[in-house]
């Protein structure tokens, strides 16, 4: 294919009061990839350009803390106003000469691109490019594969152009061309019981981590490839359904304690607790359901939007009449398909779900802002309000930065509508941002891999995954001293909190919904000297309570809201410090996925572990369980480098 005349490369602009015009070469590369027949080429950047400047597709501006693009004509007029005037009909006769382009050079196949791609390319830009901030960038130059130059990364391998900081016009990422982001997880270590006796953390029911290393596993990847920020041992261990404890009357959570001797340090125990939210009978009332739906160009292909319209028709066939659904969709802006329609129109859903492609760049925040206005006007009091997004949590307009998007969600979580969020996709899926929004709207992550997993999050596990039964909930074990020397808790690194933050209302925790568990595991080193109080100090000494009874190792406590209440409740239980007589496959399972993850992060406490180990406890932790387990032993046994 011929190089591209110089204006395909321009880049649009979004002013506070209309979104003018999407990038032309990003269309084209986005049907190119859609694989669209050539005569249809030309007709469909027209209707695409033609919808944004009529404003068909909602606006993306008003946003202070959006990145604005401005695009600057370097023959134009000196005044902006002016400038912009002009930019609707420029924007015309620019889809329409790309269009005779286009046929003219027969440009009609993505095969004949690939082939004719070069190494090096030359990019003749008429226009010169700003950002809000004013910095001007270079509007010529040269540029090889993977080269960085003035703030710009583009990539000939995979058709991506990028501004650093944020992608503009993002395509499904190809083979050797990968974005994929993920947070830093520092592993915890030991803490000395009378230095620290408290151990505090908001609950996480998150399992996103667990299926996106499936994913990565499934695709040949092996475990030295899997970057350890996407290893949150907490998540692959909460995946699986544990043996729940005894419910107690009047409390909101039964807890399971089980302690063995260390697998991977004989010197130390492993304490597994398994905390689950009591079933409880109650009216129906409904649910208000937002599905917001991430249709930028990046979310083209079968694993991602495609899989994402499956799940939510599995879902709708779920509803009935006292449900409710919006369908909000966001790629340069965001569109509202339905708003608050009975949840019993399933075809009238349905139709509009397979109404949606993907095409453009992605304005998370106007689809945010939108899908939150639409749950708070069909707000069903007392009943289930929720936002579900669905996207590869790319964001490259609006607010794009992952503090920025946090901000906006910790806003509208006090509208009392909750939050789950769904992610998809690979190579350039940011782990880190859909990670990130949940926590801060009190919500659940989840990362779906395949069709069963959709049907397993949004059908099977409906209840837990939506309901939410509690709030801000929020643990906190104080270890006694006269037992416990030192202990080191297993994953939740990115929900530890102040001890003081406990009692404190104002302070998040992690939402819980019905049924479901949070299982956390702690490696204890035991106080071999008994009359040890932990002292040590020349001007102060620390004497035991007589509660500290040999017989208890901790006492857990946890602090909850129900729903609908600000005030918090707490309730206390007692976990005693004897081992338990046989293991149990549960724990079996939960020790096995720990050693695991300590393999491919290279923690630092991985004694005798190793993956042979690690699959000898999942092996044994996997025969009396559900499939799940099963299978994910056997996709670790096939690891390439096992």
């Amino acid at each position: 294919m011929p190089a591209l005349p110089s204006f395909s490369y321009s880049i649009g602009c979004i002013r506070e009061d209309f979104l003018c015009y999407a990038t032309l070469r990003f269309h084209m590369l986005t049907l190119y990839q859609n694989k669209m027949e050539p005569t249809l080429l030309p007709l469909r950047l027209f209707i695409r350009t033609a919808k944004v400047l009529t404003g068909k597709h909602g606006l993306a501006g008003g946003e202070k803390q959006q990145q604005v693009y401005r695009l600057r004509f370097s023959s134009g007029s000196k005044e902006e106003e002016n400038i912009m005037k002009r930019t609707k009909l420029i924007s015309l006769v620019l889809t329409f000469s790309l269009a005779v382009t286009t046929i003219m050079t027969g440009c009609s196949s993505s095969e004949s691109y690939k082939e004719s791609k070069s190494t090096a390319t030359t990019y003749e830009y008429p226009a010169e490019i700003y950002r809000s901030n004013d910095a001007t960038y270079s509007t010529s130059y040269e540029e090889e594969d993977g080269a960085v130059y003035d703030g710009f990364y583009y990539d000939t391998a995979s058709n991506g152009m990028s501004v650093q900081g944020g992608q503009v016009g993002t395509t499904p990422a190809q083979p050797g061309y990968n974005t994929e982001e993920y947070l830093d997880v520092k592993e915890s270590g030991f803490k000395k019981t009378t230095v620290s006796p408290l151990s505090t953390f908001a609950a996480d029911v998150d399992t996103g981590s667990l299926t996106n290393i499936r994913r990565l596993l499934s695709e040949g990847a092996g475990f030295s490839s899997i970057p350890s920020g996407a290893v949150r041992t907490e998540e692959m261990i909460n995946y699986f359904d544990y043996t729940a404890g005894t419910a107690e009357r009047g409390k909101k959570f039964s807890v399971r304690k089980e302690l063995h001797t260390c697998p991977w340090n004989e010197e130390n125990d492993l304490l597994m607790l398994t905390v689950t939210a009591n079933e409880e009978e109650s009216r129906y009332i409904g649910s208000n359901f937002v599905f917001l739906v991430d249709t930028s160009g990046s979310m083209y292909g079968s694993d991602r939007l495609d899989l994402a319209v499956k799940g939510f028709k599995m879902l709708t066939d779920s509803l009935t009449e006292n449900d409710r659904v919006s369908l909000v969709t966001y790629s340069g802006s965001f569109e509202t398909l339905l708003d608050g329609i009975s949840g019993d129109q399933h075809s009238r859903i349905r139709r509009a779900l397979d109404s949606l492609d993907a095409s453009g760049c992605t304005n998370g925040s106007a689809g945010i802002n939108e899908a939150y206005r639409c749950a708070e006007e069909n707000f069903i009091k007392g009943g289930n309000n929720r936002v579900i997004v669905a996207s590869d949590g790319d964001m490259n307009m609006g607010i794009t930065s992952t503090s920025g998007l946090t901000d906006l969600i910790r806003e509208k979580k006090e509208t009392g509508v909750f939050l789950t969020v769904l992610g998809f996709g690979a190579g350039n899926y940011s782990d880190a941002n859909m990670e990130s929004i949940a926590d801060a709207g009190n919500g659940n992550y989840y990362y779906i891999d395949c069709e069963q997993e959709a049907k397993r999050v949004l059908v099977d596990k409906l209840k837990s995954t939506t309901v939410t039964v509690a709030k801000d909930v929020k643990f906190q074990l104080e270890f006694n001293p006269a037992v416990v020397a030192e202990y080191r808790q297993i994953g939740y690194e990115n929900r530890t909190m102040a001890a003081e933050d406990f009692s404190d209302d104002k302070k998040d925790g992690g939402e819980v919904g019905a049924g479901s568990q949070v299982t956390v595991c702690y490696e204890i080193s035991y106080n071999k000297n008994s009359d040890d109080s932990g002292s040590g100090l020349k001007y102060q000494e620390n004497k035991l309570k007589e509660a500290a009874d040999r017989d208890e190792m901790l006492t857990l406590a946890i602090r909850y809201k129900e729903p609908a209440s600000e005030t918090s409740v707490l309730e206390d239980h007692v976990v005693l410090a004897e081992r338990d007589d046989a293991i149990t496959p549960d724990y079996a399972w939960a020790a096995g996925i720990i050693e695991l993850s300590m393999n491919i992060r290279g923690s630092e406490y991985i004694g005798t572990s190793s993956y042979k180990t690690a699959l000898m406890l999942m092996s044994a932790g996997a025969e009396s369980r559900d499939e799940a387990r099963a299978s994910f032993r056997d996709l670790v046994r096939n690891a390439s480098d096992y």
